[in-house]
């Protein structure tokens, strides 16, 4: 199996406290020794073993590739009349969904998959390796199996949403949808998907819908996490929690007992903020500091969709996170590669140690702090997805 060293890294974020300083476990004038699609050795460049290839990273910082927890790829059109009209004033609301909804209805799978892509390989460009996706714009029978279906061509990490909104053909009889997310629709869509996730959210679904449907989930084999508490206080956080959910996903407005509540499930529920959302919808930015000091664990992620958070850009969301949610740098780099496995539930990704998956992103960079020190840059400069150069 061929072998590739990377080398002459100035500066090298393994997320191993074991293998360097810190939660980051920052090695500095390090090198990695890739074998196949894994990492096969950690260190000092002076002390690294021999390989068939190598790669000078003269002197750039190395991180693990980004995963994106929390993306909604599966879609046709865009609402850009609505960004618009919302940045003149008008607030966010989740019936803007179905706008995207009769779009996508529309589109054929052709179409459907040629989006996904386009979004995946700029998403790869910036860094990110892993991505989990959801379906949730179809709300049809069909509509959300083809989505998971053309999803998991793409990546194992696939979420059954179609509790995103009530559908708008049972927009009079909102417990009969229920019944279809819960029956005939989880059927269809179970065997494409890995979670099983809900809107747990005013103009969307309450604690009872969402606890009913997050149950059917799980008996047929889904592993559930939760949109919670994104656009005002909620059960959803606590809903959660209860139910051992991987993550709680937007965690915008929260009691003391929901932090509460997230700190004490530190080693289960996951706390994943998307500052994209409230920095595309003007909206109160999450207390990632609260959350952090409280003990939970926290990711990031893009939320990348037409509507609320039109971006693929991880170190864009680092910069959010730094700037408008108290992070240090060295927090939302963690919460944006370890964070975001965490809230998948790997431990094969987002660490840089042997035996982990060989995915990685060299910056044009000595330190990994320029994601935020320098936001808008596009400072990743190549991409190892799987042990192969992507980027």
């Amino acid at each position: 199996m061929t072998t590739t060293l990377i080398t002459n890294i100035g500066s090298l974020v393994t997320n191993d406290p074991a293998l360097g300083e810190g939660p980051l476990g920052l090695v500095e004038d390090a090198a990695v020794v890739i074998e196949g699609d894994r990492i096969a050795w950690v260190g000092e460049a002076a002390k690294a073993p021999s390989a068939d290839a190598a790669f000078d990273a003269q002197g750039r910082a190395v991180i693990p590739g980004f995963v994106d927890s929390h993306s909604h790829l599966v879609f046709a059109g865009d609402r850009t009349a609505e960004f618009n009209a919302r940045m003149s004033g008008r607030s966010y609301s989740a019936g803007g969904i179905r706008t995207t909804v009769a779009a996508t209805r529309a589109a054929s799978d052709a179409e459907l998959e040629a989006n996904l892509v386009r979004h995946l390989d700029e998403a790869r460009r910036q860094g990110t390796t892993t991505f989990e996706t959801k379906s949730g714009y179809g709300l049809t029978v069909a509509d959300e199996a083809r989505a998971l279906r053309i999803a998991a061509a793409h990546t194992e990490e696939v979420t059954y949403l179609g509790a995103h909104i009530v559908s708008p053909d049972y927009a009079e009889d909102p417990a009969a949808y229920v019944d279809l997310v819960t029956g005939e629709m989880l059927q269809a869509c179970a065997p494409y998907a890995r979670w099983v996730d809900v809107f747990c959210e005013k103009g969307a679904f309450d604690g009872d819908q969402a606890r009913a449907i997050l149950t059917a989930g799980a008996a047929a084999g889904l592993i559930p996490r939760v949109h919670a508490n994104q656009l005002s206080y909620g059960p959803g956080v606590q809903l959660a929690v209860e139910l051992g959910a991987a993550s709680a996903d937007h965690c915008t407005h929260l009691t003391d007992a929901d932090v509460d509540a997230l700190a004490q499930a530190a080693d289960t529920t996951v706390a994943t903020l998307l500052p994209g959302a409230e920095f595309s919808t003007r909206a109160r930015w999450p207390d990632a500091r609260r959350l952090l000091d409280a003990g939970a664990t926290v990711a990031l992620s893009t939320d990348c969709n037409p509507g609320s958070s039109y971006t693929s850009s991880m170190p864009f969301c680092i910069a959010l996170a730094v700037r408008d949610m108290r992070m240090t740098p060295d927090e939302a780099v963690w919460a944006a590669t370890a964070g975001g496995a965490r809230a998948l539930r790997r431990t094969d990704i987002g660490v840089l140690a042997a035996g982990a998956r060989a995915d990685l992103a060299l910056l044009d960079a000595p330190s990994h702090v320029h994601l935020a020190y320098r936001p808008g840059v596009p400072l990743v400069s190549a991409v190892w997805q799987r042990g192969v150069r992507a980027a």
